[in-house]
């Protein structure tokens, strides 16, 4: 399966019985004087309207720990029982889509990813491009049947802190910040603890990624995106954000758009890093 889909192509799909279709829009609202944000996940949004057949996920109630690290993926064999719970089986074809920032998309395919799912895609251009294409929406809910998942191959797709301090200390993965510049360079409004970035790390903001229509760039500006960063096709590397969210869109863009496989993305990211003193940031 492509892993990026058009709406007309979507359309053209929505009557196979196979099909899994969900909705994954959560927002973030920042609260003063604290570097925890407020999560919504999409219901409100989702009762507005949505893709004819699709099923809400809330990644952070659904999809993920819940212990003090937000979004954080649960180990492979729990995590394919709840995708099980969710209605995606061994014979699905899951399409993937959100009404805010794609990357809310591409992380729910990154942990299909991590239990070797790959018969997953990314409606590009989110619902705006469906609704921009004139194609119906609907507002009567729907949840997807319980399936079963046998053929589980956990992938090597996410990394920890050490990972990342053996990287920065021998070269070995080039470690990448996804947000955006402003937070890369501590001079945003919220940051996660302490302002900046992780020591020693490249920034190509997840949202560099995307047309003014929110749709993925063409895979040679991608690729010349990276590479005018300094990330070449050889070195693996490891993608970190606030919270493991915006570093799939990287993430997703270079393994499923651009073909590279040694690629990890840094699941506890600034929420854990910016919080230890230890460890070692940067600003500017």
């Amino acid at each position: 399966m492509n892993p990026l889909i058009t709406p007309a192509e979507l359309a053209d799909r929505l009557n196979n019985p196979a099909l899994r279709v969900f909705d994954c829009t959560t927002f973030l609202h920042p609260q003063p004087g604290t570097p925890r944000l407020r999560i919504e996940a999409g219901h409100r949004v989702y009762g507005q309207g949505h893709i004819p057949g699709a099923a809400l996920i809330d990644l952070q109630e659904e999809l993920s720990e819940r212990d003090e690290l937000r979004f954080t993926a649960p180990a492979p064999l729990e995590l394919a029982r709840r995708f099980m719970a969710l209605g995606v089986g061994d014979d699905s074809a899951v399409v993937l889509y959100s009404a805010s920032d794609a990357w809310w998309a591409t992380r729910v395919w990154w942990l299909l990813r991590a239990i070797g799912f790959d018969r997953a895609a990314v409606l590009d251009g989110g619902l705006a491009a469906w609704q921009a294409a004139g194609l119906p929406l609907s507002h009567q809910p729907h949840r997807h049947p319980a399936a079963s998942l046998l053929a589980v191959r956990p992938r090597g797709v996410f990394a920890d802190r050490r990972d990342v301090l053996a990287a920065l200390d021998d070269g070995s993965a080039t470690v990448v910040n996804c947000l955006r510049p402003e937070q890369h360079a501590g001079t945003a409004a919220h940051h996660y603890g302490r302002p900046g970035h992780i020591r020693g790390s490249l920034n190509v903001p997840a949202a560099a990624l995307f047309d003014e229509a929110g749709r993925f760039r063409p895979a040679a500006e991608l690729q010349a995106l990276f590479a005018a960063r300094g990330i070449d096709g050889e070195r693996p590397v490891i993608a970190y954000c606030g919270g493991g969210i915006a570093a799939t869109g990287d993430a997703f863009a270079l393994t499923a758009l651009l073909g590279r496989e040694a690629v990890r993305v840094y699941d506890a990211s600034l929420q854990e890093w910016a919080a230890d003193p230890a460890l070692p940031m940067a600003t500017g």
